[in-house]
């Protein structure tokens, strides 16, 4: 039985999820088309730039990120508190690099137009501050922006209508450091893992090219910001509005917010736990032993990485193959995963298994 999609994110669990959504019957609208010979892989830079432009205005941060052929995956961490420290002034000059907003709230922002609001007004924006509050660190709301957007422009750019996208996200709640650093791993080496990359800094559209080839990726990002989000018109009245609020701006520029850094220390809450260098190393050890052409022996040494988390270097190599398929809507340790069972009144969580052979438990 599904289950709410409250459950599956809340944040009295955790703040990092692993999403991932497919296209329209897992057709490579994003790369190429096997029957038409078409290639779309610039679709993919058009998701990448685009996530980068929607972490700089949701007060949602990416720590990992891969965009394949025929779906994408992300590693979030949501920061409800950042946004509740917005000014309202803030928050309604965010939520209108998006979308237009009523005219009480354009007229809020503008310096011309807000020292003649009568109060009431002023209380309405206030009011419309609340409301894109609660989206700013709204996970569902993140990849609904990010999806309409490339939905349109792909559709506009093949003269079609209708879905782009499957359906709506799978998400899976990271539950400890173990967990977020398995998926982290996982989503990294997806194109190693598909056969179309042979080395990380080789895989594109990825987080670890974006860590460890920042200028070749930050100049891709550039040219596809320019095309990203597509064209729409703004509402021609401060009438009554449907839930999601009037259509996006026209198309314009944004800026993009940096990947969640690393902190070697691990004091930093707001930072990666651990040194990028010892990420890298465990990213490049998985990568050489799943490629599936290139089969890498396992080193006797573990992974630093893996070392300080207490973790089985053969069971995390062989599930770093299957995570999806391993794990439900959460993975983390054993333990992780029966407190997370019992705050959710559940007999079993799927994963246990899984958990115990990684955790050489």
């Amino acid at each position: 039985m599904p289950r709410p999609r409250a459950h599956i994110v809340s944040l009295e669990h955790t703040a990092w999820y692993h999403v991932v959504c497919r296209c329209v019957r897992r057709a490579f609208l994003c790369g190429e088309d096997r029957l038409t010979g078409k290639n779309f892989d610039h679709r993919r830079g058009w998701i990448e730039a685009r996530i980068r432009e929607l972490a700089a205005i949701f007060t949602i941060d990416v720590a990992a990120y891969a965009i394949m052929s025929n779906h994408y995956h992300i590693v979030v961490k949501i920061d409800r508190d950042r946004a509740e420290r917005l000014a309202d002034e803030e928050v309604l000059a965010r939520w209108t690099r998006l979308f237009s907003g009523p005219l009480v709230v354009q007229r809020f922002l503008d310096p011309r137009t807000r020292a003649a609001l009568p109060e009431a007004d002023r209380h309405r924006a206030r009011q419309w501050a609340a409301t894109y509050r609660e989206r700013l660190w709204d996970l569902s709301w993140f990849t609904r922006v990010l999806n309409e957007s490339i939905a349109r422009k792909a559709n506009r750019e093949d003269g079609v209508r209708g879905r782009f996208w499957e359906g709506r996200f799978r998400s899976q709640a990271l539950l400890d450091q173990q967990a977020l650093f398995a998926v982290m791993v996982y989503v990294d080496l997806n194109p190693i893992r598909a056969g179309i990359a042979e080395t990380p800094e080789d895989s594109r559209h990825t987080s670890i090219e974006a860590r460890l080839l920042p200028d070749r990726v930050e100049a891709r990002l550039r040219e596809c910001a320019r095309t990203t989000a597509p064209a729409h018109t703004a509402p021609k009245a401060d009438g009554p509005t449907p839930a999601n609020h009037a259509a996006p701006t026209n198309e314009r520029r944004l800026p993009m917010a940096p990947l969640l850094p690393f902190d070697a220390t691990g004091h930093e809450d707001w930072a990666l736990p651990c040194a990028l260098e010892d990420y890298v190393e465990l990213v490049e050890t998985v990568g050489r032993c799943i490629h599936p052409k290139k089969r890498g022996h396992i080193p006797e040494t573990a992974p630093r990485l893996l070392q300080r988390l207490g973790m089985d270097t053969e069971a995390f190599i062989t599930l770093s193959t299957r995570l999806l398929k391993e794990f439900g809507h959460a993975v983390g340790t054993p333990e992780s995963l029966l407190e997370l069972a019992a705050r959710r009144q559940a007999r079993y969580l799927r994963g246990m298994t899984a958990a115990r052979k990684m955790m050489d438990a």
